[in-house]
């Protein structure tokens, strides 16, 4: 890997995108070998150019990322979406490649959903005019059904998300991630080498026990040089309705992710505090930003979704100049 989690680089180190990954003589000892070897291999040139072809109308994307479960990532990426999707002038989409927990279709108000087969390709499922998702949700005939698959048949659907599906012309791809580094990140970085990656978001909790986990995360963005957009803390606390005052739910024991992020010279891009309604909204399918407008939370979010908006236009910006 590009360095070893525990120490240096290994000597010729043949990096995450190659085929050789986690099986060269130089990967032996290395703390990162199984992962990477577990890793799909970046694409040969064709599929790579194919891969190019695709994903060339879609302007910026954004890979949500948490290292812990349970810590709003999926919540966190829906809204993103709605708030992105709110600008009708905007196209939106919504890639849902958290294949063993797929809650994304029950969250956009999408469940019992199904995809469809266009001379084009699969067409996604749209919840309004401009906001398209496609999850492997859609493809289960139960809710309820255990997806049972190792990584390589997971690599593999991760890639005809990409290639298969007509997303048309997009603003905002917007990945939403298992928790954790494994095959499913390896791939959608390696897959979206092929054409360009706006950068990730990280999602995490106050508390120690989730930051130590968004460490290894921030860790891992700069081995496989996935850009960091910024890590945003969801369940920053609890704002009474009534009167007002604050309780810390989660005590950010050891500073929270501000402090974490000043350390590790990472944006930290703001705390969004616990709400009752984000959960039931969620459960009902329905855009908490639009059913409670009112809401802390909902200022949160707005501010966080406007930082990442600059974001992606400044690095859209310099990645045109460059080619100019």
């Amino acid at each position: 890997m590009a360095e070893a989690a525990d120490g240096p680089r290994p000597e010729d180190c043949p990096g995450t995108s190659s085929a050789r990954a986690g099986r060269a003589a130089a990967c032996q000892g290395c703390p990162n070998q199984r992962l990477c070897a577990a890793g799909a291999a970046a694409p040969d040139p064709a599929e790579a150019a194919e891969l190019r072809e695709r994903l060339r109308s879609v302007k910026h994307t954004v890979l949500v990322l948490s290292g812990k479960g349970g810590v709003g990532k999926s919540t966190f990426s829906a809204l993103l979406a709605h708030g992105l999707a709110a600008d009708e002038a905007k196209q939106v989409a919504l890639l849902d490649i958290d294949i063993c927990g797929p809650s994304i279709p029950k969250m956009m108000g999408l469940e019992g959903e199904q995809v469809h087969q266009s001379g084009s390709g699969w067409s996604p499922v749209y919840v309004e005019e401009n906001l398209g998702v496609m999850s492997v949700g859609f493809l289960l005939s139960s809710p309820d059904d255990a997806v049972i698959w190792r990584g390589p048949k997971k690599n593999g659907l991760i890639k005809q998300f990409l290639r298969d599906v007509d997303w048309g012309e997009i603003d905002y791809l917007i990945v939403d991630t298992p928790p954790g580094t494994s095959d499913e990140h390896l791939s959608i970085v390696q897959y979206l080498s092929a054409a360009h990656i706006g950068g990730a978001v990280i999602i995490t909790t106050p508390q120690e026990v989730s930051l130590q986990d968004v460490r290894k995360e921030i860790n891992f963005c700069h081995k496989v040089k996935l850009p960091i957009i910024g890590v945003v803390e969801n369940m920053s606390g609890f704002i009474c309705p009534k009167c007002k005052n604050e309780s810390q739910i989660f005590p950010p024991t050891t500073g929270g992710a501000e402090k974490m992020c000043q350390n590790l010279n990472v944006s930290f891009l703001g705390k969004v505090p616990l709400d009752p309604q984000i959960g039931k909204s969620c459960d009902k399918g329905q855009s908490f930003l639009s059913e409670a407008p009112e809401s802390p939370a909902t200022s949160s979010y707005g501010n966080i979704i406007q930082r990442i908006q600059e974001y992606c236009d400044q690095r859209h910006f310099q990645e045109e100049k460059s080619n100019v």
